[in-house]
């Protein structure tokens, strides 16, 4: 068994409370139709900075979630939550609620987007440790409460979002494009697609399937929600993510093709999910799953939520393939630490002219000490190929083939780890006060 995709947020949850409906996000000057926003994509995920009550922070974008929530908040980060009490919530995973509080009548505001009287869900502890899974501090996750009054454009290429006003707003002709309808449960987006599973014929099965920006997978399936919905032979067992009810288990494979309208995806991995982990996502008794990032992220994606419709266009990704990490490890952020980082400078000859290329020499002046980040090896699979090499949960990360750990970021490192088969990895360690390098070559699975 390998361990992770890059966080694959599923937040799926149910609020053991019945609580008012508000308003939602409107244009702050009501001359405008339409407000840019610029996001990060980290690991699939869109990224976008959220202020709430007067503080900024970051939150992820999650068309999979109805309520926003907030799950990492430190010491620093100095809110005032207003009319709060104290409630349990409940999502994936087989565990117990978990205790949270509700604010309500919150401003919260994204750039030219105000919402004037909004409800967030603060959970008391962070289980989902988010942040050091993608290497950037994660404070929450919005969905429906600000994409339900506009028509929003993702761009996954350029990273931007536009809001528009539904009122004001033409679609232009694209015949290019594939419409689908939307339908809602608990103000989530459902849609229907077409799953091939057999390797062997040329049957598609029809599915439906939550659209799930907050999922970095592909696709997730639910095993036996349909008879012919099964582990295919070759896969191997992991823990996929976290969820408010605890850890989320499945298979991962690779299905033939997944058709969405007219467009056809080649050989997308799937992650298959037992009964237990998504017993509170099945009460949509003809779900069958997720559509995530990793499919989302080929196109250009207009969410259009008050005409209950999702327009998709293929944009250059879309052939691009399906990787995932082939080593066995779970590599996480670790915070900052001071390095030593040597400064340098490019000698000079007597009439202080610099030297031309082929004569310079490149001269040590100085350390200096730096702020970088700094990464840590949170589990190793049992039996993988960095098992095998002696890599063990603990693990300081120095260096990755011969490069500094600090000089790549987590994304960075994951990429290196899903490269192709056979690659040779070299990773540089601290273990109790030793240092070791540790070689082994990515292993294909599925």
């Amino acid at each position: 068994m390998y361990k992770k995709s890059f966080f694959l947020f599923l937040l799926i949850f149910t609020v053991i409370f019945n609580s008012n409906s508000q308003n939602g996000f409107r244009f702050k000057d009501k001359t405008e139709s339409r407000q840019k926003v610029s996001f990060r994509l980290i690991h699939n995920l869109i990224v976008i900075p959220l202020e709430i009550n007067g503080s900024t922070l970051s939150f992820i974008l999650d068309t999979g979630v109805h309520k926003t929530v907030i799950f990492n908040l430190s010491e620093n980060d100095s809110i005032n939550f207003l009319n709060s009490e104290k409630i349990n919530l409940r999502g994936l995973g087989g565990g117990a609620p978990v205790a949270a509080i509700i604010a309500r009548n919150n401003k919260m505001t994204v750039k030219g987007l105000v919402g004037a009287n909004e409800t967030i869900y603060v959970i008391l502890k962070d289980f989902f440790d988010l942040s050091s899974k993608i290497g950037t501090t994660i404070h929450g996750i919005i969905g429906y409460d600000l994409l339900k009054n506009f028509i929003v454009k993702i761009n996954y290429k350029s990273k931007k979002l536009i809001f528009y006003k539904p009122d004001t707003y033409t679609y232009k002709k694209c015949r290019k494009c594939e419409v689908l309808p939307i339908q809602f449960y608990r103000n989530k987006p459902f849609v229907d697609i077409k799953v091939q599973l057999d390797t062997i014929g040329t049957k598609f099965t029809n599915v439906k399937m939550l659209v799930d920006s907050g999922g970095s997978d592909a696709i997730w399936l639910f095993e036996n929600s349909k008879l012919e919905i099964k582990t295919p032979k070759r896969y191997f067992n992991d823990i996929l993510g976290e969820g408010l009810s605890g850890t989320i288990f499945g298979n991962r494979s690779r299905i033939p093709k997944l058709k969405i309208g007219n467009f056809e995806i080649e050989k997308p991995t799937a992650s298959f999910l037992d009964s237990l982990s998504t017993l509170n996502a099945r009460k949509l008794k003809n779900r069958n799953g997720s559509i995530g990032g990793n499919i989302l992220k080929r196109f250009i994606v207009w969410v259009d939520y008050p005409n209950k419709k999702i327009t998709l266009k293929k944009n250059g990704s879309f052939k691009s393939g399906f990787n995932y990490n082939m080593s066995g490890l779970d590599i996480v952020y670790n915070g900052k630490q001071l390095i030593k980082v040597a400064t340098t400078k490019l000698a000079s000859d007597a009439y202080s002219n610099s030297l031309d290329a082929k004569n310079t020499v490149s001269l040590v002046s100085s350390f200096v000490y730096k702020f970088k980040s700094t990464y840590i090896i949170k589990g190793v699979v049992k039996n993988s190929v960095a098992d095998k090499a002696g890599l063990k949960a603990g693990d300081l990360i120095l260096a990755i083939n011969r490069e500094p750990a600090h000089s790549y970021t987590l994304n960075d490192i994951i990429l290196k780890l899903q490269e192709k088969e056979n690659k040779k990895i070299r990773i540089k360690v601290a273990r109790e006060g030793v240092t070791m390098t540790l070689q082994f070559r990515l292993e294909k699975r599925i």
